[in-house]
């Protein structure tokens, strides 16, 4: 081995020891030290919002009881169900204890000792027991046969009409909420799904922060709009701290950023120029930035014509500079389009500048040497030469 191959080997022996220490300092920062500078997120990975509300008055929180609707869909399942078994439970056992009344107040009950001519105002009511099996049989319009409302007492007849109306209603609206929270189009928001990470590399010329978006439906979403807000604290020039102060990302894909496309995997992108929040980031303080990226993807479900929302976040950690996605959309040999979703959040490296301001400081410095430029002040001179030498 000679001289020149000694020294490419020592080269790319050099190159291949910085890679590996590069990838397990990143290693370590993200396993070992990754739980203890985790930071706190607004908007989970799956779109919830991390926001709780102290010190709310007794006049605001009776407002959630006045809308009643939107509170009940709101509830957590193991919630809505007790709501639900406590509403038909609880209005069976009030309504035979007003039949218990009723026969009670006729002496229709046994203990009472009616005589053989005596017409009870519900037959074959007997005690509590009778009278809540009645209450159920009606409210629910079973109607056995065996118990029935006779017409000696009126007082009975409008109790019968009062609770059927108020079983219908009580019917209409918790059949009505069930149906309703199956149906809610946040189910449908499950299956849009976004990348674990964001990219930041060069695209069409221009560096760009990438985000990978799919639809794991068949069915599309119509009228599909796409945007951003990067949350971070903010200090004015008059000294107020804003925490979570709100900037808009303008994210696009190729043919807009409105009325998606959304049949295959979509990558969206966010132009990084002098109007970006990330134009004075670099690939060496990105780390050290304290923001969160909110992405938002609005559409209407095709199915149901419901608008729904979906929402996902990124920390800086989640940011990488320097890379791109791999392809994952491919041509089978029967002419069908396939979409390989094990390849959707793997990224690869890619040569990238560590910073905008270097990439578009380039680009004017190479326009000016291509360009060149005029000066006016120059002028142009002749100059005499005279030979005083004399030989």
């Amino acid at each position: 081995m000679d001289a020149s191959d000694r020294s490419m080997f020592r080269v790319l022996v050099r190159a291949l020891t910085e890679r590996m220490f590069k990838h397990l300092r990143k290693w370590f920062v993200t396993h070992i030290f990754g739980h203890s500078q985790r930071r706190t997120r607004l908007v989970s990975k799956d779109g919830r919002c991390n926001i709780e509300f102290g010190n709310v008055d007794a006049q605001s929180r009776f407002i959630f009881f006045v809308d009643i609707w939107t509170t009940v869909l709101d509830l957590k399942w193991r919630y809505k169900m007790t709501v639900f078994i406590t509403a038909f439970l609880g209005s069976w056992f009030l309504f035979g204890l007003l039949w218990y009344v009723v026969a009670y107040i006729h002496k229709d009950l046994p203990e009472f000792f009616p005589p053989d001519n005596h017409t009870p105002c519900v037959e074959n009511i007997n005690g509590m027991t009778s009278a809540f099996l009645f209450s159920l049989e009606t409210q629910v319009t079973i109607g056995y046969g065996f118990r029935f409302v006779t017409e000696q007492c009126t007082t009975a007849i409008f109790l019968l009409i009062f609770q059927s109306i108020l079983g219908v209603i009580i019917n209409s609206f918790m059949c009505g909420a069930i149906l309703a929270k199956i149906s809610r189009p946040k189910k449908r928001a499950k299956t849009i799904t976004f990348s674990k990470n964001a990219v930041i590399s060069k695209r069409g010329g221009k560096l760009c922060l990438l985000i990978r978006v799919a639809n794991l439906r068949k069915s599309l979403l119509i009228g599909s709009h796409i945007y951003g807000k990067l949350l971070k604290t903010t200090i004015t020039p008059e000294g107020e701290t804003i925490i979570l102060d709100q900037t808009n990302i303008n994210f696009v894909v190729d043919a807009g950023n409105e009325n998606l496309f959304f049949i295959s995997p979509l990558t969206i992108y966010h132009i990084i120029d002098h109007n970006s929040p990330f134009f004075h980031m670099a690939a060496e303080t990105l780390s050290q930035q304290d923001f969160e990226l909110v992405v938002f993807l609005d559409g209407t479900v095709e199915s149901t014509s419901a608008t729904c929302q979906v929402r996902t976040s990124y920390v800086p950690e989640e940011v990488l500079w320097g890379y791109r996605f791999v392809p994952i959309v491919s041509k089978t040999k029967e002419g069908k389009y396939r979409v390989d979703f094990h390849n959707f959040s793997k990224t690869v490296e890619v040569e990238t500048p560590h910073c905008a301001m270097c990439l578009y400081n380039e680009k004017d410095a190479r326009t000016r040497m291509k360009r060149g430029y005029d000066n006016p002040n120059f002028i142009f001179s002749e100059v005499d030469e005279t030979d005083d030498t004399k030989m």
